[in-house]
């Protein structure tokens, strides 16, 4: 098993799936009504609230890349005060905004 990746044993274990999982979320990046830089930042707020550090630290770099300010992630994360209380300041403030000077 791969420690390392955990996505791959999804890859390896059940390809069909892991497929069909793949064609969903290339439809949700493919839906028109919000541009990519907002989905992102939705992103990021979605994860924060179901504490998914790691896809964080993923969405962060591609926010930034689809043109999301230092400032925007900020906002973002704040706004999650109001659903997660200070755990968006406390735990993800730090993590975005390191992941964001880093990529």
């Amino acid at each position: 098993m791969n420690k390392d990746n955990p996505l791959q044993v999804f890859v390896d274990e059940s390809p069909e799936v892991q497929k069909a999982y793949a064609g969903l979320i290339q439809s949700l990046i493919d839906m028109e009504g919000l541009d990519n830089k907002t989905k992102q930042l939705i992103y990021i707020g979605m994860k924060m609230v179901s504490d998914d550090e790691k896809a964080i630290k993923m969405h962060v770099p591609m926010a930034k890349n689809a043109g999301a300010t230092r400032e925007e992630i900020k906002s973002t994360v704040l706004l999650g005060l109001s659903v997660i209380g200070l755990k968006a300041a406390s735990k993800y403030l730090p993590i975005v905004l390191d992941s964001f000077d880093n990529s």
